[in-house]
């Protein structure tokens, strides 16, 4: 399995500066899918391929899960440019899950939970717990039994042991978690429409979604203000905010950068330009279907009779990987995180090229702020 990412690169979460192929774009901005290589060539657990990514907005962190486990960390850590394999700092080895913030690194292992301060660098953790591992299924973080992890103080939060929770996914502001009986909670900031409860109220204590009782899911994930989840049926549900069409559904402020990009290059090669002022009418006639909250829970249709297996969101993008093994973005895409080679916000699904020219099947996305990581291995081509 290989790791791509594409997006935001100033803190050389995806590869490093002066390393950067023309395919890739500049140092910075990353928009074409560009497989992840180790910043550090001295150690053993650096060149292992990674099982799992996980990513914040300056930093990703490796988990290599074979053998010795362990956590490689690459982007800013410590005020410095470098990737670190728990040398100093944080012991990794033996961990088998981790989450990763601006300010803290958290790690699992059997019997306890730790949470470093990796902005500092320390011998021992700034908070730990022990946990009784005994479970009905496993658990990922943020989930450890008995409640999840926050990567703020305080940083263990319990939960009722009524809802049987299966997995969390916390956003900028609030959270969404999935039951094992497939029906899914919201609580945290409403401002945005992002608790899917039809208004833009707050919640201090988690709520089903009614919208979606009946109809089991199987994932849940959050991006900055908005939430996402998938059916047992592969459906992807969508709400929240929709500003830069990070839900795939109509955005003015997407259409109106569009036009506007069409009517410059249209412009560039000498063709008939609309004034500013026809284009501001066009834009108010559609006003009606434009989005820019969607309170409840919508459908949202990626392409005719797919289904979605994996999803994931950034601040104000999303990413999905549909059973076939083609992976498609939407939302905000300024760094070129879209992974479409612009640098265009995009309010429609659009399957991402570059797995499919270089015929590779996408197994699983991990988004981070303002980047896209994807794993993938090779197409299995059918014999004729």
């Amino acid at each position: 399995m290989r790791w791509f990412g594409f997006g935001f690169n100033a803190f050389e979460q995806i590869c490093v500066h002066g390393k950067v192929t023309e395919d890739a774009g500049s140092d910075v901005k990353v928009t074409c899918p560009t497989e992840l290589k180790s910043h550090v060539e001295t150690s053993s657990c650096c060149l292992k391929k990674p099982g799992e990514i996980r990513a914040s907005w300056s930093r990703r962190a490796s988990l290599h899960l074979d053998g010795d486990s362990c956590v490689c960390l690459a982007g800013f850590v410590t005020a410095t440019s470098v990737e670190s394999c728990g040398v100093s700092g944080p012991k990794t080895c033996g961990c088998t899950d981790a989450v990763i913030s601006e300010y803290h690194l958290t790690l699992t292992f059997p019997g306890r939970v730790e949470v470093w301060d990796i902005q500092k660098k320390e011998s021992t953790p700034k908070w730990s717990m022990e946990i009784n591992t005994q479970s009905d299924h496993t658990l990922k973080l943020p989930l450890v039994p008995g409640g999840y992890i926050t990567n703020k103080p305080p940083f263990y939060h319990s939960l009722s042991p009524c809802l049987k929770a299966k997995s969390l996914a916390l956003g900028a502001e609030h959270a969404l978690l999935l039951c094992v009986t497939g029906d899914v909670y919201t609580w945290g900031l409403g401002s945005h429409g992002q608790l899917g409860h039809g208004g833009l109220t707050s919640e201090e204590e988690p709520r089903a979604v009614e919208a979606l009782c009946g109809m089991p899911m199987s994932s849940v994930a959050t991006g900055g203000w908005h939430s996402v989840c998938i059916s047992a049926g592969g459906d992807l549900y969508v709400w929240g905010w929709n500003e830069s069409g990070q839900l795939g559904l109509p955005s003015q402020g997407v259409r109106k950068a569009l036009q506007q990009n069409q009517h410059t290059q249209q412009g560039n090669l000498g063709q008939e330009v609309k004034s500013s002022e026809e284009e501001l009418q066009e834009v108010e006639k559609l006003k009606e279907f434009f989005i820019s909250i969607q309170a409840f829970p919508a459908l949202l249709d990626v392409t005719p009779s797919c289904e979605i297996k994996a999803v994931s969101c950034g601040s104000r993008h999303t990413a999905a990987v549909t059973t076939t093994g083609d992976l498609y973005t939407w939302g905000w895409g300024e760094y070129g995180q879209l992974g479409h080679q612009t640098l265009m916000s995009s309010d429609e699904p659009q399957r991402v090229e570059f797995f499919k020219e270089q015929q590779l099947r996408v197994v699983e996305v991990v988004c981070g702020t303002w980047n896209t990581f994807a794993a993938a291995i090779k197409e299995e081509l059918s014999c004729s």
